[in-house]
């Protein structure tokens, strides 16, 4: 059984702990219904100075309000219908988090399947993973880690990790360029992969 990860990691350097973040295996338990998966593509956002951030500026709005919120929150938006999920960092005057962008399925996969209506590109971006592991904003914006629903637990170690730009903010003039987004080199379960699945998926 994975244990509980000790998640005060993320009250340091964001863009550390979304390296770290890399490997950790995030499971479910939505209506008694378990699923995880192994994390393999996340996206740092650097708050109040990231142009690409919500908290851009230190604007606070409704949509974005659960993320001036202490790290170890969740902060879940919408965007073109597709819920997005995002592990919140440092300290609540400092509006920063990671978006979880990929998954490799572990357990519940039959599960993932039914709520997809497929059998593949199950959790291969941000909206799709949500959708694989039942996270909705109405039900997990604001809640807090490690509450038996929203669990992070020891999971598996890159091979190597991957930096590069983030993707869809084309119009965030220099925040463009950042590389603020974390691979699992050669895993497979990341947006856009192209090319052949390293060994192991890219897993040590």
């Amino acid at each position: 059984m994975a244990e509980t990860l000790d998640i005060s990691f993320l009250a340091d350097d964001t863009l550390e702990a979304a390296r770290r973040l890399l490997g950790v295996r995030l499971t479910t338990c939505i209506d008694g219904v378990m699923t995880s998966g192994f994390i393999t593509e996340v996206e740092a956002y650097l708050g109040i100075e990231d142009r690409a951030a919500h908290t851009f500026g230190g604007k606070k709005n409704k949509k974005n309000e659960m993320m001036f919120n202490d790290y170890g929150h969740v902060y879940v938006y919408t965007m073109h219908g597709h819920h997005c999920m995002n592990i919140l960092t440092r300290e609540k005057e400092h509006p920063e988090g990671i978006l979880i962008r990929g998954l490799e399925p572990d357990v519940g996969r039959d599960i993932m399947i039914e709520r997809r209506g497929r059998e593949t590109g199950l959790t291969d971006g941000p909206g799709k993973l949500t959708k694989s592991m039942g996270v909705r904003r109405e039900l997990h914006n604001g809640m807090e880690l490690n509450n038996g629903i929203l669990t992070l637990q020891t999971g598996r170690v890159p091979a190597e990790i991957e930096a590069t730009p983030r993707i869809g903010i084309d119009n965030k003039e220099e925040a463009v360029a950042y590389p603020y987004r974390f691979i699992v080199k050669g895993n497979p379960h990341v947006s856009r992969f192209r090319g052949r699945p390293a060994e192991n998926n890219g897993w040590q």
